[in-house]
């Protein structure tokens, strides 16, 4: 399970109460240059793609409403870009230079002057201002105020069956403000939505998995059913849990005491603390101390139907539980973002780097690159820039739906893990086998057959394509410095000459089929709210299992922030710190079989029987050396042991 930061995804008496507090590598920055209009700068990458003059529907009207925001470039955007790049490198003499929130913002935030002066500017256009923080400036107003402040006419688009607003050419901001504006977003509004202050909804319905099971990896073997691959599968496991996962990535006396994980999703489950607990005291975690699972939350919540606000529940519960059954002494932080909108998740994560809540952040969340525009991509990359710099490390989960063909129709990637700026994590299936000793991983990637009606055979076996971790090549993101060398000429170039971002970056644990035990609460059809257990997978789940190794990794390091870890990571590929993940380890086909209640909850409506194969991710393949699947590989036992300090 992965949600969609721009789609819906999909009070109870057991909580406990948590404390609360509301409230080319060079470099991802729009190049500002002289726009049409004499003495202003255009703020490129304003005027989205889809705003053709095929699709234009003529001019908006003067009084229909505008929300947006001005985002600062600060007095050094390339400075920014460059320290980043340097205090993150092994090879470079600034290597873990930090700088600390003030040292950060007086070299490289907006000055008071720069501040006054963007909003004098956009006063003077007939906007209101209704927010101003150290990265933006937030405006209200009419369509015709918005079109004098930013010199370009807004316009009507056909995108797909609905209609949007947005620039008929690139906007820009004056040129007197010398480069004060690094962008601006909301001047389109697909597909935003007036947004209302909500309350969150109860749990979603309950969830289960049938038997019967493994209890690890060849327990159970399906002697029944049909061979696959020439020979009997075992089931499906319930559900892999904390031992099993440090077992297999390395994890040793290490429990990343000292260390702090944040965790960005959308929303907040209001059983968090309960279920966090119960499931810890289930599975021989460690039990949380009193101040080490905490909650970050906004005032109020907006768009809780349009984005499906309790699924995202799920998202932060599989994330908190994951993190702490590879990290168990590590602190979380969980930061809740009032919608799934990226203005409400940029607050998050600035959030977490304005006041350094961690060191290392988990996110589970994101979109196609085709819905990603240049003028988000540079607010984002400032928001990681920044973190960079403080020793903060952002890991995005890299997608479900592999090379997004047969869920768009088009190859691509998501972002925000397509950032040059961020270690996008990849997912595989894995195999922990008897003692909890570590068998192999495939490349995520499932295809599904049901069994016959007869129950002699599987049709059409080996089925149709269901999920499999994301990966490939950016269409707009150059090949940042750390992957050449390492990733194939043949996937950098796929897209462009030069070179682009190839996904992902490392992998972990992902598979559905091979996944995760996680324990939430859940309404169950009679309306009661009670907690239950269920297997599930998704690079949302690789992404804090990574977050936590990497917690395991800085308690090696002696605690010393590891920050922007993807140079770091990059420059150990080929040694035995990664499993060299491959599609067909044993040298043949994998499969496990499953059961699966038809209604998720009981078998009153029967039972579905299945086998998935495994490693075979759409068109992506997990090889021998870097893949579009699992990057460099997943954590062995020897990569925590590599950032020990000797």
């Amino acid at each position: 399970m992965r949600s969609n930061r721009a789609k819906a995804r999909a009070g109870v008496s057991l909580a406990a109460t948590l404390p609360l507090l509301t409230g080319a590598l060079a470099l991802g920055i729009p190049a500002a240059h002289a726009a049409d209009n004499p003495g202003r700068a255009s703020l490129t990458g304003t005027k989205p793609v889809w705003a053709t003059a095929k699709a234009d529907k003529g001019t908006a009207s003067d009084s229909a409403q505008v929300s947006a925001r001005v985002y600062l470039a600060g007095r050094d955007a390339a400075g920014l870009a460059a320290y980043a790049k340097a205090v993150s490198d092994p090879s470079s003499p600034l290597y873990g230079k930090y700088l600390n929130a003030r040292q950060a913002q007086a070299r490289f935030g907006a000055t008071k002057a720069q501040v006054a002066a963007v909003t004098s500017w956009l006063k003077s256009s007939g906007l209101k201002v209704t927010a101003v923080t150290q990265h933006y400036v937030a405006v209200t107003g009419d369509v015709a105020a918005a079109e004098k402040a930013f010199g370009t006419e807004l316009h009507n688009y056909t995108k797909g069956s609905k209609t949007y607003r947005a620039p008929s050419k690139t906007a820009s901001a004056p040129g007197a403000l010398k480069g004060a504006v690094l962008t601006v977003t909301g001047l389109d509004n697909a597909p935003h939505k007036a947004s209302h202050k909500d309350q969150l909804p109860p749990p979603d319905a309950v969830f289960r998995n049938s038997g019967p099971f493994s209890s690890y990896h060849g327990s159970n073997i399906a002697t029944t059913l049909p061979d696959a691959y020439g020979t009997k599968i075992p089931y499906a496991v319930r559900g892999y849990t904390g031992k099993q996962l440090r077992a297999a990535y390395g994890a040793g006396t290490s429990t990343g005491k000292g260390v702090r994980i944040a965790i960005t999703d959308a929303y907040a489950s209001p059983t968090i603390a309960f279920d966090a607990a119960t499931y810890a005291n289930k599975h021989g975690d460690a039990a949380y101390t009193s101040s080490q699972l905490r909650q970050v939350l906004p005032d109020h919540y907006t768009k809780t139907k349009e984005c499906g606000a309790a699924g995202w529940y799920g998202e932060e519960t599989l994330d908190v539980e994951a993190a702490h059954a590879v990290a168990p002494a590590a602190d979380i932080t969980y930061v809740g973002a009032a919608s799934c909108y990226d203005d409400d998740l940029l607050d998050s994560l600035s959030k977490i780097v304005d006041n350094h809540l961690a060191d290392i952040v988990s996110n589970s969340w994101g979109d196609i690159e085709a819905n990603q525009t240049p003028d988000l991509a540079a607010a984002y990359d400032q928001v990681f820039q920044f973190g960079a710099v403080k020793g903060i490390g952002f890991y995005f989960s890299s997608g479900d739906n592999g090379d997004e063909v047969a869920n768009t129709g088009t190859k691509q990637v998501d972002t925000p893990a397509n950032s040059a700026w961020v270690t996008a994590v990849g997912g595989t299936s894995l195999a922990v086998g008897k003692g909890d000793s570590y068998l192999w991983e495939t490349g995520w990637g499932t295809e599904k057959a049901s069994l016959s009606a007869d129950g002699k055979s599987w049709v059409g076996f080996p089925g149709a394509f269901t999920s499999g971790a994301g990966g490939g090549t950016s269409r707009t993101v150059p090949q940042p410095y750390y992957q050449k060398g390492v990733v194939p000429k043949a996937l950098a170039t796929a897209n462009n000459a030069a070179g682009n971002r190839v996904v992902p970056d490392i992998a972990a644990i992902a598979d559905p089929n091979t996944g995760f035990l996680v324990g939430q609460t859940q309404t169950f059809p009679d309306g009661s709210q009670r907690y239950s257990e269920y297997r599930i997978g998704g690079t949302s789940l690789a992404a804090p299992v990574i977050a936590g190794v990497q917690a395991l990794a800085q308690e090696a390091l002696g605690g010393k922030a590891i920050g922007f870890a993807n140079p770091a990571i990059y420059a150990k590929y080929g040694s035995k710190s990664f499993h060299d993940v491959t599609d067909h380890p044993t040298g043949s086909g994998l499969a496990v079989a499953r059961v699966d209640f038809v209604n998720g909850l009981d078998a009153s409506g029967g039972l579905s029987t299945s086998v998935r194969s495994l490693g075979e991710d759409s068109s992506l393949k997990a090889v021998k050396g870097y893949d579009d699947v699992t990057g460099v590989g997943s954590p062995a036992p020897g990569y925590v042991n590599s950032w020990r300090r000797h």
